[in-house]
C-alpha cells in the first residue's frame, strides 16, 4: 500500500542478479525525501511541494513498482501524473521479483538524470527499507536462497519463531538484539547471510550505521496523532474497496497466473487473494484489510523513529498541507 503514470525511460533489469551484485552509496546529500506511514497524506504534499520547487517525484513504495497493482498501492490519478513528472512506478510485471538492488540502481540513474537537468529529486513513500537504502546506502549481499528460507519457514511452523531467534542468538548475537523478536524475515535473512558468507551480517553492515543530522539533510516525515491516522486509515481502505479492489486482483490473477512473492504479500492483496480462495463476508474482509494496515502503520512509525536524519513534521488536519510544504521550503532554505 505503501507500499507514482511512469516516464518511458524507467526500464530496470529484470534480472535481479545483475542489480544484486552492485552497492550503492547513499542518497540523502542529492535530494529531497518525504516519508511517514501509509495514508499520512504524502502524495498530496509532494505534489504541491514539487510545484513549488520545480521538483519531480520518485516513489519511495515496494508495491508501485508493480504494473496493474493501482489502487491497493494507492498510485496516483492520472491527472497528477500529467502534473508532475513520476518515477519508479510500474516497472516490472507483479509475477516478477524486484529486489531493493534493482530499485536503487534505477533510483541512482534517475536521480543523476535529474541533477544533469537542475530539476530536484523528492522521494516520496513509506518503505521502509527502500528508504534506508536512500538514506544510507545498501550492499545487498549474497543472493537469495530460496530453498533455505523454505527449510526455515518450515522449522519456524514446527518449532515455533522463539526456536529461530535461538538459533540466530547462537550465529549471530548482534544482530538477534537489533532484530525485533518476531521479524521473522530479516531474522531469516541475517542466518543466511551467515551461511553464504562466513560471517555475522552485524559485522558487515556497520556503515550503514552511520547517520546525518537532521539539520544537515531535508529527509521529513508526517506524524499524525494515531487516533487521526487510524481514520484516515479506515477511510483509504473503504475507498479501495469502492473503487474496485477485488476486481483488480482477480484481473491480475486473469493476467499473470499468480503474483510474485513480493506483489503477494502486500496488505491488502495478500487478503483479498486469500479471500478469493476462501470466500466469504466482504465486510469482514474490509475490517481485516483496515486491520492489518494499522498494523503495518505502527511498525513503519517505529522504522522511522529508528532514522535519525528524519525531521518530524506533525499534522493534525489535511488543511494544514500547505503549511506543510511551506515549513519545508523554510527548512530548505535554511540549510
Amino acid at each position: 500500500m505503501d507500499q507514482l503514470l511512469s516516464t518511458k525511460s524507467d526500464h530496470p533489469p529484470t534480472d535481479t542478479s545483475a542489480a544484486a551484485a552492485e552497492s550503492f552509496p547513499p542518497l540523502v546529500d542529492e535530494a529531497i525525501i518525504l516519508t511517514g506511514p501509509t495514508a499520512a497524506g504524502k502524495s498530496a504534499v509532494a505534489l504541491e511541494l514539487a510545484e513549488r520547487i520545480g521538483g519531480e517525484i520518485l516513489s519511495l513504495d515496494s508495491i508501485a513498482v508493480y504494473r496493474g497493482m493501482d489502487i491497493g498501492a494507492a498510485k496516483p490519478s492520472p491527472e497528477e501524473r500529467q502534473q508532475i513528472p513520476h518515477h519508479l512506478l510500474d516497472l516490472v510485471d507483479p509475477n516478477e521479483e524486484f529486489s531493493v538492488a534493482c530499485y536503487l540502481r534505477e533510483a541512482h540513474r534517475i536521480v543523476a538524470e535529474l541533477r544533469q537537468a537542475g530539476k530536484p529529486a523528492i522521494f516520496v513513500g513509506g518503505t521502509p527499507m527502500f528508504l534506508k537504502g536512500v538514506l544510507r546506502g545498501f550492499d545487498p549481499g549474497p543472493p537469495a536462497d530460496w530453498e533455505f528460507r523454505q527449510a526455515v519457514e518450515e522449522d519456524v511452523r514446527r518449532y515455533g519463531v522463539e526456536a529461530l531467534r535461538e538459533r540466530l542468538i547462537q550465529v549471530d548475537p548482534l544482530a538477534a538484539h537489533r532484530i525485533g523478536p518476531q521479524d521473522t524475515r530479516r531474522m531469516t535473512r541475517a542466518l543466511e547471510v551467515a551461511r553464504h558468507t562466513g560471517q555475522p551480517i552485524s559485522h558487515q553492515q556497520t556503515q550503514f550505521d552511520r547517520h546525518k543530522n537532521p539539520t544537515d539533510c531535508n529527509v521529513y516525515c508526517l506524524a499524525w496523532p494515531r487516533p487521526q491516522l487510524h481514520q484516515r486509515i479506515n477511510q483509504r481502505v473503504q475507498k479501495m474497496f469502492t473503487a474496485g479492489l477485488l476486481n483488480e486482483v482477480r484481473s491480475l490473477l486473469n493476467t499473470y497466473g499468480a503474483l510474485s512473492r513480493t506483489a503477494s504479500q502486500a496488505v491488502g492483496y495478500r487478503e483479498v487473494l486469500q479471500w478469493l480462495e476462501d470466500s466469504g463476508d466482504q465486510e469482514v474482509l474490509i475490517e481485516e484489510v483496515s486491520a492489518h494496515t494499522r498494523q503495518l502503520a505502527r511498525r513503519q512509525e517505529t522504522w522511522f523513529r529508528s532514522f535519525h536524519e528524519i525531521s518530524s513534521l506533525p499534522v493534525t488536519d489535511p488543511l494544514e498541507q500547505t503549511k506543510v510544504v511551506d515549513d519545508i521550503v523554510r527548512a530548505m532554505e535554511a540549510a
